[in-house]
């Protein structure tokens, strides 16, 4: 089986065409091997598996995997290292297209290793104490803190994910810091069940809660610094304060390719 290795901002992802149909769960994959595959000590090493499928009705058809072996919902950054895979593999002309997840339609535009991609519209962010929890294609837990940096991340992101409120589902977590014209996340992503150096639907989840806020970093808009590089959300919002027109931007980038 021949795969691919991309990276958006330190998220890596394992990427398989599967264009012909020759993967098939319960047959030539499974939780276990996902989970193998994606082991860093036992396998290639990723956040997640992606597989790219053929669609009727768009470009392509994205299937994500967390390293637990487990189908998840919508991952950003995979689906713009799964855009740049498909522009790698011909799949779609000039520099835009428009492909399926788990969550619906996605619009993107790519130029050059930036890639940006359009997450769904969010109409509900609950605030929680001084906390917020919204989907941005996947539940996120938003909290803003002093300092990030020095944080116990996967303690503190496990005492959330594992409440009473968010335990049978799961949910990820992050922890944000304003700092002057950009913000600093970091990310505990359920699946992984660690910290992830970065995370695109959690980046988007903390640019709409910055905006709530009176924090973004731009007008519409947020710089945001994760460990692993910086990501750009731009959005817009309606008089009913409901988020629409949300891009997710950076880099996309392939590492190596090789067979298992």
């Amino acid at each position: 089986m021949e795969f691919y290795k991309y990276q958006g901002a330190g998220n890596d992802f394992v990427m398989i065409d599967n264009r012909n149909g020759e993967v098939e769960l319960g047959k030539n994959l499974n939780t276990k091997i996902i989970n193998r595959i994606c082991n860093r000590n036992f396998g290639v090493g990723a956040d997640g598996l992606i597989l790219l499928q053929n669609d009727i009705n768009s470009d392509f058809r994205m299937v994500y995997f967390n390293s637990d072996g487990n189908e998840s919902t919508m991952c950003g950054n995979g689906g713009r290292c799964i855009v740049a895979f498909a522009k790698f593999l011909d799949v779609f002309e000039g520099n835009s297209c428009e492909f399926r997840a788990i969550d619906g339609m996605h619009k993107a535009k790519l130029y050059g290793d930036w890639v940006e991609l359009q997450m769904i519209d969010v109409s509900k962010v609950e605030q929680i104490d001084n906390d917020f929890f919204l989907d941005t294609g996947s539940p996120h837990y938003v909290s803003f803190r002093e300092n990030v940096k020095d944080l116990d991340l996967v303690k503190e992101g496990r005492k959330i994910r594992d409440n009473d409120r968010f335990k049978s589902e799961g949910t990820n977590v992050n922890f944000v810091a304003s700092q002057h014209d950009i913000l600093e996340v970091r990310t505990y992503e359920r699946g992984v069940e660690n910290e992830t150096l970065a995370c695109g639907t959690g980046v988007t989840a903390v640019a709409l809660v910055a905006d709530l806020q009176s924090k973004n970093t731009k007008q519409n808009a947020s710089r945001i610094k994760a460990v692993g590089g910086e990501l750009e959300v731009s959005y817009e919002k309606n008089a009913n304060g409901e988020f629409t027109n949300i891009w997710l931007k950076g880099p996309a980038q392939q590492v190596f390719k090789g067979q298992m």
